[in-house]
């Protein structure tokens, strides 16, 4: 475990250490009790069962002390749970998108990325949602779990106090590209965060025009979470790499029936849009629509990166 990275951590991992404390003594007090007994009562040094009265004290002592222990772990997770749940005022606002399978995080400039960038000793807010499915976001190194359910907004939060790159992760299981759905939360010195953020208010583009470069179709790629099933350097995944993919013939099963077609701009367009409708030989007809997701644009955009990856 990695100790020591945000407040919250520390106060998840001194919960964590009271609860294991208490455990392990009771433990070492229970196992101890019943080797002394089967010691002690051992059927040599008495071969005659004798009845033993009840014992007020003892039954007030094992009564009052477990409940003594109950509260206590009550009140020290409960301190911890309103501390998890009490987002700071100066809280950076994100909010994520989770989609089979990948994350989409939007800060409020218009910016958005694959990957979780913040700064360095700011708290962060996460406001977490999901476009399909129930997911689940987790940062193992902060302490952090909150599921992502479609149509309501969840949340969490979390201060950095080191820079670096950790881990996020999908633990509720989403589908079959479960496994893969994993990014980076990357904490950056604040003026260079700062700069990456500035950066981003320059490249934001309205969502009803969107971008119409191959440059853009890159970044939506990224953005929209298509690398979560498609590879764009010809490897394997849940679906068809976009590697070579414009103008190639594919076999396409439409009606039940088996027909080629080719990669073109309006079956791709279409595809994007419809994907029910019929889906490439040798992969699981699994892509929801994008209707409504994106924009005319931003297909074009799309369909001029596939062009690009010959």
């Amino acid at each position: 475990m990695i100790h020591g990275w945000t407040n919250l951590s520390s106060s998840v991992d001194s919960v964590f250490l009271f609860i294991m404390g208490i455990s392990l003594v009771l433990l070492v007090g229970i196992t101890g009790a019943m080797v002394y007994f089967a010691v002690r009562y051992r059927r040599s040094k008495h071969p005659r069962a004798e009845n033993i009265e009840g014992n007020l004290t003892l039954e007030i002592v094992w009564t009052v002390i477990p409940t003594l222990l109950v509260l206590a772990i009550f009140w020290v997770g409960w301190k911890g749970f309103v501390y998890m749940r009490t987002v700071p005022q100066d809280a950076m606002l994100v909010k994520v998108t989770a989609r089979m399978w990948s994350w989409n995080f939007s800060y409020e400039n218009g910016r958005a990325d694959g990957i979780l960038k913040v700064p360095v000793n700011r708290p962060v807010k996460l406001a977490i949602t999901s476009a399909d499915v129930l997911h689940s976001l987790s940062i193992p190194a902060f302490r952090v779990k909150e599921d992502a359910v479609p149509g309501r907004e969840n949340y969490l939060w979390f201060k950095p106090e080191v820079t670096g790159s950790f881990d996020l992760f999908c633990t509720e299981y989403c589908g079959m590209g479960h496994s893969s759905m994993i990014t980076k939360v990357e904490v950056m010195p604040e003026r260079e965060f700062d700069t990456w953020y500035r950066e981003g208010e320059k490249a934001a583009i309205p969502a009803a025009k969107g971008p119409s470069t191959a440059s853009g179709g890159a970044r939506l790629v990224k953005e929209k979470g298509c690398l979560g099933c498609h590879s764009d350097d010809g490897s394997p995944k849940i679906g068809p790499t976009f590697k070579g993919l414009f103008g190639k013939k594919e076999t396409v099963i439409h009606d039940g029936k088996e027909i080629e077609v080719v990669a073109d701009e309006a079956f791709l367009h279409h595809k994007i849009l419809e994907p029910a409708e019929s889906r490439i030989k040798g992969f699981p007809p699994i892509m929801p629509s994008q209707k409504g997701v994106l924009t005319d644009a931003e297909i074009a955009s799309i369909i001029g990166y596939l062009k690009t990856l010959k």
